[in-house]
């Protein structure tokens, strides 16, 4: 048996055609959601990238394993954890990934038999890349049980897909460098600018369109989808299709300008930690299945353990998803905890109508220390219900409040200490921006001008 195991990165749900998004993103996903099983409501427990795939292989939320901050130096996972290729490699299974997590964290590495890396000369990362390493593989190793992770980026910003591509997502006869466009200006003049000048702007040349660099994401997802459908198409061609467990999950999602979130994923907001989830098993798993309950990155683990027969290991916060997938009438969790370190420091409460929130660090952004929506009747998170109901804020308090000290145990809390020792990782990494321009963070946040660091870069 083969499992290919697929990380979408920065893909977020409600883009999808077979999540309800109108635009011609992914026919090809959502060929392969019509011929397994999608997860309606799958959600990120922690984010982003690197606290994100330390719960999917483990199968344990960050406040298990400790590992809640994206890009703290502090950060480790001790090796007595469990960590999914390495059970599969001592269950006799050949082990491989395609990916660049190593240069995060070494843990990443941990368990395989061949990693590829698939860092390049530029930092970011064309599928191309991927499918290039990954095929090769998989025919010299097709007539063997394997388990392969494949870790594409091609939604995370930049935002540079080929050409062709767009015109799909954004009306040729527009001008998105019109200059009396100003659509972008709040995202010129917000915080997080010294970041994303670098990271982002600068490489896209001087847009002033909104509209354009959303449609550049959408373009990027429908990129990534042909790219799927040429993998895909190598497994038919190569008689392993159907004997390959495929899962495509998103790590995180991406805010495209929601909630003063300009093309990134932070926020404990739907734009973010609603996730794709999509498992194909031709044979074992029926064509269609579309399931509405709530699950998580750590249900994937013990998913594909029981998939294979493994004992799963004890102790761990996920819950295989096989119940839900027979049709079992079964509870599977009634709330999904979040959290988040990186750009902001907060946590919450996800369950089937209402979401919690508790900022303890804004970073760059401006927010409320406590919200709380009713997602029927405002899935767009906008309307804060704090103040009109107090009961209820109380109790999802204590709720989450029980929730962190019965994962702590008596232990440090991992995001106290980022937060009153190290700092934000994001934050320090606009600061070093700002050094350079003799700015201090608490001037810039309190006047972010683009003209000021574009003055800056002229008389240097």
């Amino acid at each position: 048996m083969k499992i290919i195991f697929i990380s979408l990165d920065t893909l977020r749900a409600k883009r999808l055609g077979s999540y309800g998004y109108r635009l011609p993103t992914s026919p090809y996903i959502d060929h392969i959601a019509s011929q397994g099983a999608l997860f309606e409501s799958a959600y990120a427990s922690d984010i982003p990238t690197e606290v994100a795939h330390t719960s999917i292989f483990t199968g344990n939320v960050g406040l298990t394993t400790g590992v809640v901050s994206h890009g703290s130096p502090s950060t480790y996972l001790p090796k007595e954890y469990d960590w999914l290729p390495a059970i599969l490699r001592k269950a006799g299974y050949t082990t491989a990934a395609v990916d660049n997590m190593y240069n995060l964290k070494e843990w990443f590495a941990r368990g395989y038999q061949y990693y590829m890396n698939s860092v390049g000369k530029t930092r970011w990362i064309d599928g191309q890349a991927i499918n290039k390493l990954a095929k090769p593989w998989i025919k010299e190793h097709k007539d063997e049980d394997f388990f392969l992770f494949l870790h594409y980026w091609d939604p995370h910003t930049p935002y540079l897909p080929p050409k062709e591509y767009i015109p799909s997502f954004y009306d040729s006869n527009k001008d998105p460098y019109d200059p009396t466009n100003k659509s972008m200006e709040p995202a010129f003049n917000h915080p997080a600018y010294p970041f994303f000048k670098y990271h982002h702007y600068d490489l896209l040349g001087k847009i002033t369109d909104v509209n354009y660099v959303n449609a550049l994401y959408d373009a990027e997802i429908r990129y990534l989808d042909d790219l799927l459908k040429d993998l895909d198409e190598f497994l038919y061609n190569e008689g392993i299709q159907e004997d390959t467990l495929l899962v495509l999950f998103g790590d995180h999602g991406e805010s495209l300008t929601e909630h003063d979130i300009y093309w990134d994923h932070c926020g404990l907001y739907e734009e973010t930690v609603h996730i794709p989830v999509i498992i194909r098993w031709p044979g074992h798993i029926p064509a269609g299945v579309r399931i509405s309950n709530l699950v998580q990155h750590v249900d994937i683990m013990p998913t594909i353990l029981e998939s294979l027969g493994l004992e799963t290991p004890k102790n761990i916060d996920g819950k295989s998803l096989w119940p839900l997938i027979r049709g079992d009438q079964v509870e599977h969790h009634k709330e999904i905890y979040l959290s988040e370190c990186a750009w902001q420091a907060a946590r919450g409460i996800r369950t089937d109508r209402f979401k919690y929130i508790e900022t303890y660090d804004s970073g760059p952004f401006t927010r409320p220390p406590v919200e709380l929506y009713d997602l029927i009747k405002d899935p767009n998170e906008e309307n804060n219900l704090v103040d009109l109901y107090p009961k209820q804020v109380e109790g999802y308090r204590n709720k989450l409040n029980n929730w962190v000290q019965s994962k702590l145990d008596h232990r440090e809390d991992p995001m106290e200490r980022v937060i009153m020792q190290e700092g934000l990782p994001f934050r320090k990494r606009i600061e070093k921006v700002l050094s350079e321009y003799s700015l201090s963070w608490d001037d810039w946040k309190e006047n972010p001008r683009r003209e000021r660091i574009d003055f800056a870069v002229r008389i240097q």
